[in-house]
């Protein structure tokens, strides 16, 4: 299947590029991946959010066919992990859309926001109030830390600064949906769902990995990782590689402890294609004037552990080694692009593979939106949702990523009211 001329030439459109102040600050992606250790699993974390996590309602308005409440609350992550989020993202804000009459029971679907979707507006516009006129379902819009009244002053628009800056978003908003779940749960709703559409469904089944109980999900235009969004979809072309690659090669701390606590180890791990990696790398080294003292062929090459090196060089000296010795202060690492692109997939597999959480406890009542030519989302070379959630529903719409965005919201819609209709009758009593 080809990719979407559409995506290829909005991509084009957007000149800014993401991730200009790197990796972000190794200790902060130290804490980050212990974190995850935990929140991954869903039975470690059933108290790391209170009951009772304090909501405030601030402002309500009253419109002919809704009623739109903004409230706060402040974010359990900035308890659990102090000071990894940015000032401005400590407090989340909402809007709760909910119908003046309801025609049965009170459900309610969480939203999260994709790329780029500040504030509420255009979530509002394009599905909650669709949801009232056509199903009676109201919804809450959570908006995701870094966007809208939550971004740092220093960030240029919608894109996140550091990479570590996307993992502390997830970590938030799994935290702060199950914040909103128990509230709507205590105010008595029923039943509850979770949607979004591209870098919102990612969040939203982050979320419903770590909640204890079946619930729709409806993930549109997204897959099982960010990884390959990053490393081999349209949105790779927009990374600050240079910075990356600078960092990567000047601190050590990346490829000498950070690597290492990096857990996922699934079969499109990045671990799986460090040794066909380094390979490469050697063989690119061979041919390099720097090298021309070192013979390199196949059978000179040994890989252990997912290592390679040269077994003509001293036990214990890596090739890595060699580079950092030579005297090539003016070149780059030959490889170093190949290395920050396989570094970048194995910190995005860690904290945005689903395969790295808890299976949700009822995978049934998932159905997924994916369009067939999506250049933004590639599912080649990834697990797919249903290996890794069995029983989950994956649909298909035929083209790309910005078409079915613009023109299929209908269709996001009406998997919402199936999944809750699935939901509703397999689980009557389950309120």
């Amino acid at each position: 299947m080809g990719v979407s001329r559409l995506d290829l030439f909005y991509r084009r459109l957007l000149l800014t590029k993401l991730f200009i102040g790197g990796w972000g600050k190794p200790e902060d992606l130290k804490r980050i991946f212990e974190f995850r250790k935990l929140i991954g699993d869903r039975d470690k974390c059933k108290s790391l959010v209170p009951e009772d996590h304090p909501i405030y309602i601030n402002k309500t308005e009253d419109f002919s066919d809704c009623l739109i409440h903004d409230g706060f609350f402040i974010s359990p992550l900035e308890h659990l992990v102090p000071g990894i989020l940015p000032q401005e993202a400590v407090k989340a804000r909402f809007q709760f859309i909910v119908p003046k009459t309801w025609q049965k029971n009170r459900p309610v679907c969480i939203h999260l926001a994709g790329t780029g979707d500040h504030f509420f507006w255009r979530r509002r516009s394009l599905m909650a109030r669709p949801m009232i006129k056509e199903a009676g379902i109201a919804s809450l819009l959570l908006e995701n830390p870094y966007y809208g009244y939550r971004k740092p002053k220093d960030q240029l628009r919608s894109s996140l600064k550091n990479v570590s800056d996307l993992f502390v978003m997830g970590g938030a908003l799994i935290l702060e949906s199950t914040v909103l779940l128990r509230w709507l749960e205590r105010e008595g709703y029923w039943p509850l769902g979770m949607t979004g559409i591209s870098m919102g469904g990612y969040m939203a089944s982050l979320a419903v990995t770590n909640w204890p109980k079946p619930i729709p999900l409806i993930p549109c235009l997204s897959w099982s990782t960010a990884s390959s969004v990053f490393t081999t979809g349209v949105l790779s072309k927009a990374v600050n590689w240079s910075e990356l690659e600078k960092q990567y090669s000047v601190n050590s701390v990346y490829e000498e402890e950070i690597i290492n606590l990096l857990e996922y180890c699934g079969a499109d791990s990045f671990r799986t294609g460090l040794s066909l990696l380094n390979m490469h790398n050697l063989l690119d080294m061979s041919k390099d004037p720097c090298f021309s003292g070192v013979a390199v062929n196949s059978s000179s090459l040994s890989v252990k552990g997912g290592v390679a090196s040269f077994t003509s060089l001293s036990r214990n000296e890596t090739v890595r080694d060699h580079v950092k010795t030579t005297d090539s202060s003016e070149r780059r690492r030959p490889s170093l692009h190949r290395e920050a692109i396989s570094f970048m997939k194995g910190v995005m597999d860690e904290c945005t593979h689903m395969a790295n959480f808890s299976v949700p406890i009822d995978p049934t009542l998932i159905i997924v939106v994916q369009a067939k030519e999506d250049a933004y989302i590639p599912r080649s070379g990834v697990l797919s949702l249903q290996e890794i959630w069995p029983g989950c529903e994956v649909r298909y719409l035929n083209g790309g990523h910005i078409s079915a965005y613009l023109f299929k919201q209908n269709v996001f819609r009406k998997a919402i009211y199936d999944a809750f209709n699935r939901f509703c009758l397999k689980y009557p009593d389950l309120h």
